[in-house]
């Protein structure tokens, strides 16, 4: 199947399939239409309830609301609106790659989909900060990432989501070219998308960077306290808090590094002589990451109830209240 460039919000610029200006390259994802079909179906009804789900008891939880509460519940949010992207990717895979729905709906669906990808990602590089500070237990934490300070940052983050969403949503009012959407095209003409897409890409290994050096250096520390000290009363739960802060960063990683790592090899492709062979692996590869990156909507509130116990404590609770009445 062959696709042009069209113009489309610069971060949405990543689903990829056309060809480049120099060369009648053709690329075809018919292999991957099924597939891609079938897990954004998935991935839409497990984020739509486990994030309704999510935000509803975050809500149902009578105890002050600190930073970290008040950051997973924007996160869940984020996540949520994420998801609700989902079923146009599903009509649009299933439909042969073709966009039957108004050029614009392409792009609003573009930008609210990556805008809160990358609220997600910023607000857990928050939530990872606020554990780190908490566990070193700075002074800084109580002036700097308290309630009032947490609802700020989270103000702020939505604000320059909505303003940069409406802004590249006001510039690329121009006409797309009917019955495509999520297409690879050359930015040769707008290198300055590609280096606004490099400083968002930078963005994210800032926060990774955040992850690895708050939940690596709480994992080691707790690891280690809790080797020297066996017998301590607290030596299984510093373990056990130890090997949790791991799997939320592997799962970080497994989820957006490798989106990631493609990322910077597509954005350069999009502004270098790029061969068509290239273009090909890079547009394969980047529909196959995105899916993880996906992912993560799913997986965040499967680890607020693992690892909240507030959040699981009122889970079972209407889980069991709700199992009582039926009986």
């Amino acid at each position: 199947m062959t696709k042009n460039n069209t113009q489309i919000v610069p971060i949405a610029s990543l689903n990829t399939t056309s060809k480049i200006p120099q060369q009648n390259c053709q690329t075809d994802n018919t292999s991957l239409q099924v597939l891609l079909a079938i897990f954004y179906a998935l991935f839409f009804l497990f984020g739509l309830f486990g994030n309704l789900l999510a935000i509803w008891v975050f809500l149902r939880v009578h105890q002050k609301k600190n930073s970290v509460r008040i950051f997973l519940i924007n996160l869940a949010l984020a996540d949520l609106l994420l998801v609700i992207c989902l079923p146009f990717r599903v009509v649009y895979h299933s439909n042969n790659e073709r966009w039957v729905l108004p050029p614009i709906l392409c792009t609003m669906v573009g930008i609210i989909f990556y805008m809160n990808m990358y609220m997600s990602i910023v607000l857990l590089g928050f939530i990872s900060i606020d554990r780190y500070l908490k566990f070193k237990k700075l002074s800084c934490r109580q002036s700097f990432l308290d309630r009032r300070w947490s609802l700020l940052l989270c103000g702020v983050i939505w604000a320059v989501d909505f303003v940069c969403g409406f802004c590249f949503t006001v510039q690329n009012t121009e006409q797309v070219e009917s019955q495509q959407c999520f297409q690879y095209k050359k930015l040769y003409e707008s290198k300055w998308k590609a280096y606004l897409n490099f400083a968002i890409v930078g963005i994210f290994w800032l926060v990774y960077g955040a992850l690895v050096i708050s939940y690596g250096r709480i994992g080691i520390n707790l690891l280690r306290a809790s080797k020297e000290k066996p017998d301590f009363p607290n030596a299984a739960k510093y373990n056990k808090t130890a090997w949790k802060s791991f799997f939320v960063l592997l799962l970080f990683t497994i989820c957006f590094v490798p989106y990631h790592t493609v990322r910077m090899f597509y954005i350069m492709s999009q502004i270098a002589n790029t061969s068509c062979e290239w273009i090909r692996v890079l547009d394969k590869t980047n529909e196959v990451v995105l899916l993880l990156s996906v992912f993560n909507s799913c997986l965040d509130p499967v680890m607020y109830f693992l690892f909240c116990s507030s959040i699981r404590k009122v889970t079972l609770k209407i889980i069991c209240h709700n199992k009582m009445q039926e009986d």
